[in-house]
Protein backbone atom coordinates (compact mmCIF):
# COMPACT_ATOMS: atom_id res chain seq x y z
CA UNK A 1 0.00 0.00 0.00
CA UNK A 2 1.13 3.55 -0.74
CA UNK A 3 1.91 5.64 2.31
CA UNK A 4 -0.33 7.86 2.92
CA UNK A 5 0.07 11.18 4.62
CA UNK A 6 -0.79 11.95 7.95
CA UNK A 7 -4.15 12.59 8.70
CA UNK A 8 -3.73 14.75 11.84
CA UNK A 9 -1.15 17.02 13.38
CA UNK A 10 -1.14 14.35 16.01
CA UNK A 11 -0.33 11.69 13.50
CA UNK A 12 2.63 13.50 11.83
CA UNK A 13 4.41 14.29 15.17
CA UNK A 14 3.71 10.52 16.01
CA UNK A 15 5.47 9.64 12.79
CA UNK A 16 8.63 12.23 13.01
CA UNK A 17 8.95 10.35 16.33
CA UNK A 18 8.29 13.54 18.44
CA UNK A 19 7.31 12.66 22.01
CA UNK A 20 3.07 13.24 22.62
CA UNK A 21 0.94 14.57 24.75
CA UNK A 22 -3.19 13.75 24.77
CA UNK A 23 -5.33 15.16 27.28
CA UNK A 24 -9.03 13.99 28.26
CA UNK A 25 -11.88 15.35 28.98
CA UNK A 26 -15.51 14.49 29.61
CA UNK A 27 -18.07 16.58 27.62
CA UNK A 28 -20.63 18.79 30.01
CA UNK A 29 -23.71 17.94 30.96
CA UNK A 30 -25.20 20.61 28.94
CA UNK A 31 -26.82 22.15 26.02
CA UNK A 32 -24.25 24.88 25.81
CA UNK A 33 -21.52 24.73 23.42
CA UNK A 34 -19.66 27.34 26.02
CA UNK A 35 -19.38 24.67 28.10
CA UNK A 36 -17.32 22.37 26.46
CA UNK A 37 -15.12 24.82 25.73
CA UNK A 38 -14.20 26.21 29.09
CA UNK A 39 -13.12 22.85 29.71
CA UNK A 40 -11.24 22.14 26.01
CA UNK A 41 -9.61 26.04 25.78
CA UNK A 42 -6.99 25.36 28.50
CA UNK A 43 -5.50 23.09 26.86
CA UNK A 44 -5.16 25.13 23.45
CA UNK A 45 -1.85 24.98 22.37
CA UNK A 46 -0.35 22.69 25.13
CA UNK A 47 -1.94 19.29 24.74
CA UNK A 48 -1.46 17.77 21.15
CA UNK A 49 -4.75 16.85 20.93
CA UNK A 50 -7.88 16.51 22.93
CA UNK A 51 -9.89 13.43 23.94
CA UNK A 52 -13.58 13.42 24.40
CA UNK A 53 -15.20 10.98 25.99
CA UNK A 54 -18.14 8.86 24.26
CA UNK A 55 -20.78 8.89 27.25
CA UNK A 56 -17.91 7.56 30.30
CA UNK A 57 -19.45 5.69 32.94
CA UNK A 58 -22.34 4.84 31.02
CA UNK A 59 -23.63 8.25 31.57
CA UNK A 60 -25.38 10.85 29.37
CA UNK A 61 -23.14 13.40 28.66
CA UNK A 62 -23.13 16.26 25.34
CA UNK A 63 -22.36 14.03 22.55
CA UNK A 64 -19.04 12.97 21.40
CA UNK A 65 -19.22 13.94 17.90
CA UNK A 66 -20.61 16.86 17.97
CA UNK A 67 -18.18 17.52 21.32
CA UNK A 68 -15.17 16.42 18.52
CA UNK A 69 -16.61 18.97 15.69
CA UNK A 70 -17.35 22.28 18.33
CA UNK A 71 -13.38 21.83 19.36
CA UNK A 72 -12.17 20.97 15.89
CA UNK A 73 -13.81 24.44 15.15
CA UNK A 74 -12.42 26.23 18.11
CA UNK A 75 -9.14 25.11 16.20
CA UNK A 76 -7.98 22.44 19.05
CA UNK A 77 -7.35 19.33 17.78
CA UNK A 78 -9.61 16.72 18.85
CA UNK A 79 -9.46 12.87 19.02
CA UNK A 80 -12.94 11.09 19.25
CA UNK A 81 -13.79 8.49 21.29
CA UNK A 82 -16.10 6.39 19.76
CA UNK A 83 -18.09 3.58 21.41
CA UNK A 84 -20.13 0.09 20.37
CA UNK A 85 -22.56 0.64 23.42
CA UNK A 86 -24.72 3.31 22.03
CA UNK A 87 -24.88 2.91 18.09
CA UNK A 88 -26.20 0.30 15.60
CA UNK A 89 -23.68 -0.18 12.61
CA UNK A 90 -25.39 2.08 10.76
CA UNK A 91 -25.39 4.39 13.47
CA UNK A 92 -21.81 4.11 13.70
CA UNK A 93 -21.18 4.49 10.02
CA UNK A 94 -23.47 7.91 9.80
CA UNK A 95 -21.36 9.40 12.65
CA UNK A 96 -18.11 8.38 11.21
CA UNK A 97 -18.94 9.97 8.12
CA UNK A 98 -20.71 13.12 9.84
CA UNK A 99 -16.98 13.36 11.82
CA UNK A 100 -14.79 13.33 8.78
CA UNK A 101 -17.03 16.25 7.70
CA UNK A 102 -16.56 18.18 10.41
CA UNK A 103 -12.41 17.41 10.06
CA UNK A 104 -12.42 15.09 12.80
CA UNK A 105 -9.59 13.36 11.91
CA UNK A 106 -8.17 11.33 15.15
CA UNK A 107 -10.80 8.42 16.22
CA UNK A 108 -10.50 6.06 19.29
CA UNK A 109 -12.68 2.97 18.88
CA UNK A 110 -14.11 1.48 21.72
CA UNK A 111 -15.69 -1.18 22.80
CA UNK A 112 -17.94 0.98 25.63
CA UNK A 113 -18.84 0.59 29.25
CA UNK A 114 -21.79 -1.88 30.84
CA UNK A 115 -24.73 0.95 31.17
CA UNK A 116 -25.33 -1.18 34.26
CA UNK A 117 -22.62 0.63 35.48
CA UNK A 118 -24.08 3.92 35.14
CA UNK A 119 -26.98 5.75 36.39
CA UNK A 120 -29.72 4.53 34.19
CA UNK A 121 -28.78 1.04 34.83
CA UNK A 122 -32.38 -0.38 32.90
CA UNK A 123 -30.41 1.07 29.72
CA UNK A 124 -30.28 -1.67 27.29
CA UNK A 125 -26.97 -2.01 25.41
CA UNK A 126 -26.74 -2.47 21.37
CA UNK A 127 -23.24 -4.08 21.48
CA UNK A 128 -23.94 -4.44 17.34
CA UNK A 129 -19.58 -4.52 16.81
CA UNK A 130 -17.08 -4.38 18.99
CA UNK A 131 -14.08 -2.17 18.80
CA UNK A 132 -12.41 -4.02 16.22
CA UNK A 133 -14.82 -4.65 13.47
CA UNK A 134 -15.43 -0.68 14.38
CA UNK A 135 -11.74 -0.03 13.49
CA UNK A 136 -12.11 -2.21 10.49
CA UNK A 137 -15.72 -0.46 9.32
CA UNK A 138 -13.45 3.18 9.73
CA UNK A 139 -9.88 1.96 8.09
CA UNK A 140 -12.42 0.81 5.15
CA UNK A 141 -14.12 4.07 4.82
CA UNK A 142 -10.60 5.85 4.88
CA UNK A 143 -8.76 3.63 2.74
CA UNK A 144 -11.62 2.20 0.22
CA UNK A 145 -14.21 5.18 0.44
CA UNK A 146 -16.79 2.15 1.01
CA UNK A 147 -19.30 1.24 3.80
CA UNK A 148 -19.34 -3.15 4.66
CA UNK A 149 -22.08 -3.35 2.53
CA UNK A 150 -19.70 -2.30 -0.56
CA UNK A 151 -21.75 0.57 -1.07
CA UNK A 152 -19.43 3.67 -2.09
CA UNK A 153 -19.40 6.69 -0.13
CA UNK A 154 -18.35 10.68 -1.50
CA UNK A 155 -15.88 12.79 0.26
CA UNK A 156 -12.34 11.45 1.96
CA UNK A 157 -12.69 10.26 5.52
CA UNK A 158 -9.09 11.35 6.48
CA UNK A 159 -8.64 8.96 9.71
CA UNK A 160 -5.88 8.56 12.19
CA UNK A 161 -7.35 5.64 14.13
CA UNK A 162 -6.41 4.37 17.36
CA UNK A 163 -7.52 1.88 20.07
CA UNK A 164 -7.55 1.71 24.26
CA UNK A 165 -4.91 -0.61 26.05
CA UNK A 166 -4.03 -1.99 29.51
CA UNK A 167 -0.97 -2.56 29.68
CA UNK A 168 0.26 -5.36 31.75
CA UNK A 169 3.47 -6.84 33.60
CA UNK A 170 3.82 -9.41 30.81
CA UNK A 171 4.99 -12.85 31.71
CA UNK A 172 7.44 -14.50 29.43
CA UNK A 173 4.96 -16.35 27.28
CA UNK A 174 2.66 -13.63 26.97
CA UNK A 175 1.43 -12.41 23.91
CA UNK A 176 -0.44 -9.03 22.88
CA UNK A 177 -3.25 -11.03 20.71
CA UNK A 178 -5.92 -8.49 21.78
CA UNK A 179 -3.90 -5.51 20.96
CA UNK A 180 -2.28 -6.83 17.59
CA UNK A 181 -6.16 -7.40 16.61
CA UNK A 182 -6.87 -4.02 16.95
CA UNK A 183 -3.97 -3.23 14.91
CA UNK A 184 -4.82 -5.44 12.35
CA UNK A 185 -8.01 -4.05 11.86
CA UNK A 186 -6.38 -0.86 11.40
CA UNK A 187 -5.54 1.00 14.88
CA UNK A 188 -2.20 2.85 14.57
CA UNK A 189 -1.83 4.39 18.09
CA UNK A 190 -2.90 2.96 21.41
CA UNK A 191 -3.72 4.72 24.45
CA UNK A 192 -3.78 3.18 27.86
CA UNK A 193 -5.25 2.68 30.99
CA UNK A 194 -3.37 4.33 34.01
CA UNK A 195 -0.41 2.55 34.20
CA UNK A 196 1.99 5.14 36.27
CA UNK A 197 4.95 1.99 37.09
CA UNK A 198 7.85 3.19 34.38
CA UNK A 199 9.15 -0.99 35.20
CA UNK A 200 6.04 -1.88 34.05
CA UNK A 201 6.29 0.00 30.57
CA UNK A 202 9.69 -0.56 30.56
CA UNK A 203 8.84 -4.33 30.08
CA UNK A 204 5.20 -4.26 28.67
CA UNK A 205 6.61 -1.95 25.80
CA UNK A 206 9.75 -4.01 25.38
CA UNK A 207 7.04 -7.68 24.43
CA UNK A 208 5.10 -5.35 22.14
CA UNK A 209 7.88 -4.32 20.08
CA UNK A 210 9.00 -7.92 20.30
CA UNK A 211 5.86 -8.87 18.08
CA UNK A 212 5.18 -7.70 14.72
CA UNK A 213 1.28 -7.16 15.05
CA UNK A 214 1.92 -4.20 17.50
CA UNK A 215 5.66 -3.03 17.02
CA UNK A 216 4.53 0.10 14.84
CA UNK A 217 2.23 0.99 17.13
CA UNK A 218 2.13 4.24 18.75
CA UNK A 219 2.26 3.52 22.16
CA UNK A 220 0.70 6.77 25.03
CA UNK A 221 0.81 5.49 28.29
CA UNK A 222 -2.22 6.91 30.99
CA UNK A 223 -0.88 8.71 33.00
CA UNK A 224 -3.07 10.84 36.48
CA UNK A 225 -2.47 13.68 38.20
CA UNK A 226 -2.96 12.22 41.35
CA UNK A 227 -5.30 14.28 43.83
CA UNK A 228 -5.07 12.25 46.85
CA UNK A 229 -3.69 9.13 48.60
CA UNK A 230 -7.33 8.21 49.09
CA UNK A 231 -8.58 8.70 45.20
CA UNK A 232 -5.73 7.08 43.90
CA UNK A 233 -6.33 3.85 46.15
CA UNK A 234 -10.39 4.17 44.90
CA UNK A 235 -8.45 4.60 41.38
CA UNK A 236 -6.39 1.20 41.70
CA UNK A 237 -8.82 -0.94 43.36
CA UNK A 238 -12.16 0.21 41.22
CA UNK A 239 -10.69 1.37 37.97
CA UNK A 240 -9.99 -1.95 35.87
CA UNK A 241 -6.32 -2.29 35.02
CA UNK A 242 -4.85 1.12 36.90
CA UNK A 243 -1.32 0.17 37.81
CA UNK A 244 -0.53 3.15 40.43
CA UNK A 245 2.84 2.31 42.75
CA UNK A 246 2.36 2.32 46.15
CA UNK A 247 5.10 4.52 46.64
CA UNK A 248 3.40 7.17 45.20
CA UNK A 249 0.39 6.41 47.13
CA UNK A 250 2.69 7.06 50.33
CA UNK A 251 4.52 10.45 49.11
CA UNK A 252 0.64 11.88 48.69
CA UNK A 253 0.13 10.76 52.33
CA UNK A 254 3.02 12.76 53.98
CA UNK A 255 2.18 15.23 51.70
CA UNK A 256 1.25 18.52 53.08
CA UNK A 257 -0.17 19.42 49.74
CA UNK A 258 -1.65 16.16 48.39
CA UNK A 259 -3.10 17.95 45.28
CA UNK A 260 0.36 19.63 44.31
CA UNK A 261 2.56 17.05 44.70
CA UNK A 262 -0.13 14.67 42.48
CA UNK A 263 1.12 16.87 40.15
CA UNK A 264 4.48 16.90 40.79
CA UNK A 265 4.63 12.68 40.63
CA UNK A 266 3.03 12.97 37.07
CA UNK A 267 5.44 15.60 35.53
CA UNK A 268 8.36 13.30 36.85
CA UNK A 269 6.19 10.30 35.48
CA UNK A 270 5.69 11.88 32.09
CA UNK A 271 9.83 12.63 31.92
CA UNK A 272 11.20 9.07 32.99
CA UNK A 273 8.06 7.90 30.27
CA UNK A 274 9.75 9.94 27.50
CA UNK A 275 13.25 7.91 28.00
CA UNK A 276 11.74 4.72 27.38
CA UNK A 277 12.35 2.90 24.05
CA UNK A 278 8.64 2.10 22.57
CA UNK A 279 6.90 4.95 24.44
CA UNK A 280 5.41 7.24 21.95
CA UNK A 281 3.15 9.72 24.46
CA UNK A 282 1.42 10.07 27.46
CA UNK A 283 -2.10 10.42 27.50
CA UNK A 284 -3.68 12.04 30.67
CA UNK A 285 -6.58 12.01 32.15
CA UNK A 286 -7.88 13.51 35.35
CA UNK A 287 -11.17 12.39 36.34
CA UNK A 288 -12.90 15.02 38.41
CA UNK A 289 -9.67 17.30 38.51
CA UNK A 290 -9.25 18.31 35.03
CA UNK A 291 -8.06 22.20 36.18
CA UNK A 292 -4.44 20.03 36.33
CA UNK A 293 -4.18 19.07 33.62
CA UNK A 294 -2.76 22.22 32.00
CA UNK A 295 -0.13 23.01 34.75
CA UNK A 296 0.96 19.49 34.47
CA UNK A 297 1.43 19.71 30.57
CA UNK A 298 2.85 22.62 30.87
CA UNK A 299 5.65 21.95 33.26
CA UNK A 300 6.10 18.38 31.62
CA UNK A 301 6.95 20.49 28.03
CA UNK A 302 9.95 22.26 30.10
CA UNK A 303 11.63 19.43 31.53
CA UNK A 304 10.86 17.72 27.70
CA UNK A 305 13.77 18.25 24.80
CA UNK A 306 12.75 20.90 22.70
CA UNK A 307 10.85 19.95 19.32
CA UNK A 308 12.21 20.04 15.95
CA UNK A 309 10.40 22.25 14.08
Amino acid sequence: MTARQPASRLEALLRARQFAITAEITPPVSCEADDLLRKALPLAGLADAVNVTDGAGARAHLSAPIAACLLARAGIEPVLQFTCRDRNRLALEADLMGAAACSVRNVLCLTGDDPRAGDQPQTKPVFDVDSVALTAIARELRDKGELPSGRKVAGHAAFFLGAADVPIDPPPSWRPDKLAAKAAAGAEFAQTQFCMDTGVVRRYSAQLAKHAGTRDLFLLIGVAPLRSARSARWMRERLYGTIIPEAFIERLERATDAAAEGERIAVELIEELAAIPGVAGVHLMAPANEDALPRVIAEARKRLPSRQH
